[in-house]
């Protein structure tokens, strides 16, 4: 017992005891506002008994055959005796699917051959999904609690995703599953699988005794050699497994933890484990827990399960620390407006792999930003300002379309907060996002709250050793990429400018390769000569830098740059065209393994070797729309991999923040000074005035903020000293006499005000404070010139 203390709040007012009926009870929200899934989902015994309830089995059954006219009959047969739980039947019976298990417009009445206990599982379903004709394992229960909530709405998902708790509970009890260790059968080629792998180890070592391998490459290649041999030996165990036994429904329904790896370590063979510091020992572990293991290969594996254990105590409070950065850098983006006016958005790409999720995924819960039309019969899907719902997403990815422009928080052009339209649907709630909604918040919650999973994986599989190369994974690399680090681990060499490429051995060292990029491109310098002057060059005439083209009495134009010559008598110009070269040189070590091929065209930005980019860079090199894609995609690879789905948005809205402010370069007639950091959209709406009154505008370069550094270079200093660095944020507020605008949540509660959000969210009041501004201006100017 550690002490743990929890609060219970007490709604005592008649507006509290209201906002949490209305909004808090847990049957109004059963959807996941990270990617508006379903909350609510049978899993363990529920699932297990869906399963047993809804399989085949080969096996003859009592009552095989008979034919029922509905599914009453059906169900009174079944009490009576006359049928089993997986006789096949054929049932007369209302359905919304056809034999493919599309949805029909219609419902029609057909003979189905089905089974009795899919029968009895549809008995608990609206009449809005019958009949379900298929084998349910948790995902399947899952999707179909999704599709009951699209179409008969909220409280009928309550009551079926009872139902189902109810009926997968008691029939995992009448099914009997259980597990006896005689029903773990190991597979008989394991042993000749094995001895196999020791013949290719053995040829290993004797190649590194001859000296033809390093240390490091003989790990390698036993390392891979045990991968391989865990593979075959969990294959051969798959298929020794009886389809219709307890151990593969088990593994195979989605109730237990672990599927088929923990089964192939029960049966096969333990594999690979890899030690405290997550470095794989290149000793396996050839016995499996049916058989037991020798009292070395228990060392060894103990590694895994301690790791395990201490890794839970410490990642816990690393996850919470994201989450706190997370939210600090997104509590004041609420939706303020309806419609910012933007024509701008981003382009959702086919070819853009943001770890392997489907286009319709992706596009799902956005608006378009332009029409959508199908290239091959010139239909309009959808139009300008269209929510693509599921089906919508489904339609767009059915055709060929390479790219759909959708709008996104990253290209909204609200100074405070985001707007409804560029944001799209509530996840949570699949509606149009209300104004006032926190979600800046949402989006913090939806990447924190899987935190936690992300670096435990370790413990669920014991700390079994799973193949890859040795690259930042889990929380430390999504810490890497919000940090915005400098320094990614393993950084990659990126091609800095577009060329063709040679790679050499550096002349200085032995473990380097020197790799040269070259581009030249064919650049003219044009010279316009006055009338009265004397061209001194003849056309297709060869010139050095500061050869004599044209002159007037001792006044001379000469030439900046040596080319060819091409002299336009009528125009009176004269054009020298030259070759531009340009060079970079990088030294990569041998070790690192490259991506590309001797004499191979690269452009700008491509990695030149494996490993992690620098999003610094990326942004330098490629731009803005190239360092969100870049940060995106593999925040997402890690959440992905372990099967958290969160929606693009979330991270969108915390890249918005991370990229929202520019370095000055030039002020121009600005009131800044160079190398100041302001807001890009301050900037922007600055620069339109100046240009409106034909004076010279701003210059700056874009810059990319870790999320701690953009949390304290926020406008409000309560928000800033609550978070970290206090007496210096106060310090600083003080010395500059900074006023806090409180537009965020943290400033407003800290102050004891209603936060801006929600039910205490004031329309306009960003428009409003703006006119009211230049209305005092307007007051102050007409009292001075009144007073002069």
């Amino acid at each position: 017992f550690d002490g743990d203390q929890m609060a219970v709040h007490v709604p005592l007012s008649q507006k509290a005891v209201q906002e949490a009926r209305e909004l808090m009870l847990a049957s109004r929200n059963l959807l996941k506002p990270a990617d508006g899934e379903p909350i609510i989902s049978p899993s363990k015994d529920m699932v297990l008994g869906v399963y047993y309830l809804t399989m085949e089995q080969k096996a003859k059954h009592k009552g095989d055959g008979f034919s029922f006219a509905d599914m009453d009959e059906v169900e009174m047969a079944y009490m009576l005796d006359h049928v089993e739980v997986h006789s096949e039947i054929n049932l007369r019976a209302l359905t919304w699917y056809d034999d493919q298990g599309n949805r029909l417009s219609e419902p029609e009445t057909r003979v189905i051959n089905t089974t009795v206990g899919r029968v009895l599982f549809n008995r608990v379903l609206p009449e809005e999904v019958l009949f379900v004709n298929e084998k349910l394992d948790k995902g399947g229960v899952k999707d179909l609690i999704a599709e009951v909530y699209e179409l008969c709405g909220q409280e009928k998902t309550t009551d079926v995703a009872d139902k189902i708790k109810t009926i997968g509970f008691e029939y995992a009890m009448k099914s009997g599953i259980t597990l006896a260790v005689a029903d773990i059968t190991i597979p008989p080629e394991r042993k000749t699988i094995i001895e196999d792998a020791l013949k290719s180890v053995e040829l290993v070592q004797r190649d590194f005794r001859r000296g033809l391998l390093t240390e490091q490459e003989k790990n390698e290649r036993e390392i891979e050699v045990w991968q391989e041999t865990t593979d075959l030996v969990g294959k051969a165990v798959r298929a020794h497994m009886d389809p219709d036994g307890n151990l593969s429904t088990m593994a195979t329904s989605g109730a237990t933890k672990g599927g088929f790896s923990t089964i192939s370590q029960l049966a096969g063979m333990r594999g690979l484990m890899a030690d405290p510091s997550g470095r794989i020992i290149p000793m396996p572990i050839r016995s499996n827990f049916r058989e037991g293991l020798t009292a070395q290969e228990y060392f060894i594996s103990t590694h895994g399960a301690r790791k395990g254990l201490a890794d839970t105590a410490l990642r816990t409070a690393d996850a919470g620390y994201l989450t706190r950065r997370l939210v600090d850098i997104a509590q004041d983006i609420i939706t303020n407006e309806h419609d910012c006016g933007t024509t701008e958005g981003i382009y959702i790409r086919r070819k853009d792999d943001v770890a392997g999720q489907a286009l319709s995924s992706r596009l799902f819960s956005r608006l378009l930003a332009e029409n959508v039309i199908d290239p091959e019969t010139g239909e309009v899907i959808g139009e300008t300002g269209d929510v693509i719902t599921q089906d919508l997403a489904r339609r767009i990815s059915a055709t060929s379309l390479a790219e759909v422009k959708v709008r996104s928080p990253l290209s909204c052009t609200l100074q405070h907060g985001i707007c409804s339209k560029c944001y799209g649907l509530d996840l949570g709630r699949g509606a149009m996002v209300e104004l006032g909604s926190a979600v800046g918040i949402v989006a913090a919650q939806s990447i924190g709250e899987p935190g936690t999973q992300l670096t435990l994986r370790t413990f669920h599989t014991g700390g079994v050793a799973a193949g890859g190369a040795d690259i930042t994974t889990g929380l430390p690399r999504v810490e890497e990429l919000f940090e915005a680090r400098k320094m990614p681990k393993g950084e990659a060499f990126i091609a800095e400018i577009s060329g063709t490429l040679h790679i050499d051995q550096s002349e200085k060292y032995a473990d380097l390769r020197e790799v040269v990029i070259e581009s030249s491109q064919l650049v003219s310098d044009e010279y316009s000569i006055p009338e009265d002057w004397k061209i001194e060059v003849k056309d297709e005439a060869e010139v050095k830098a500061a050869d004599v083209l044209a002159t007037l009495d001792d006044a001379k134009i000469v030439a900046q740059h040596g080319g060819r010559v091409r002299v336009e008598k009528k125009a009176r110009k004269v054009v020298v065209s030259y070759d531009q070269k340009e060079s970079v040189s990088y030294d990569i070590p041998n070790t690192s393994r490259l991506l590309i091929k001797n004499n191979e065209k690269v452009e700008a930005g491509q990695p030149l070797t494996e490993g992690s980019l620098n999003p610094h860079r990326v942004l330098k090199i490629q731009g803005r729309e190239a360092c969100q894609m870049y940060l995106m995609t593999e925040v997402q690879k890690v959440y992905r991999s372990q099967g958290q789905n969160i929606h693009d948005k979330h991270f969108e809205v915390i890249i918005r923040k991370m990229l929202s402010k520019v370095q000055i370069v030039r002020p121009g007639d600005a009131n800044y000074l160079p190398g100041d950091v302001v807001d890009r959209l301050e900037i922007r709406n600055i620069n339109e005035d100046l240009l409106a009154e034909g004076k010279q505008p701003a210059r700056f370069s874009e810059v990319l903020l870790g999320v701690t550094k953009a949390s304290l270079s926020t406008d409000s200093f309560l928000s800033a000293s609550s978070f970290q660095h206090t007496i210096k944020v106060l310090a600083g507020a003080a010395i500059g006499a900074t006023t806090d605008p409180l537009i965020g949540l943290k400033e407003n509660v800290i102050i004891g005000k209603l936060i801006p959000a929600g039910t205490g969210f004031i329309y306009g009041r960003f428009t409003d404070a703006a006119e009211e501004e230049e209305n005092t201006d307007a007051e102050q100017l007409a009292d001075a010139e009144a007073g002069d």
